[in-house]
């Protein structure tokens, strides 16, 4: 956990109690989760956003594929035949 170990952790929740007292300090703690809660919250959000816009550019992206390989049903070869190509 960001190399704290549990004594580092034990003498930073000591001298936080020392500083802000014992009734403010369960405020504090209340509050610090919610707003951890309410980050992480937003973070999934924002990670959800980004992973459905990059589904929608890739599918974009081979929808327009698909037509211009479509729209080339026929092509002439270095003879000048015609020769059918296969859509994928």
């Amino acid at each position: 956990m960001f190399g704290i170990g549990m004594p580092e952790l034990l003498i930073i929740m000591a001298i936080a109690l020392i500083v802000i007292g014992p009734q403010k300090l369960p405020e504090l703690a209340r509050s610090l989760g919610k707003g951890l809660s309410e980050f992480k919250r937003a973070t999934e959000s924002f990670k959800q956003t980004i992973e459905d816009d990059a589904k929608v550019a890739d599918k974009n992206e081979s929808a327009t594929k698909e037509t211009v390989v479509t729209e080339k049903e026929t092509t002439e070869d270095s003879k000048g035949a015609k020769i059918q190509e296969k859509s994928i």
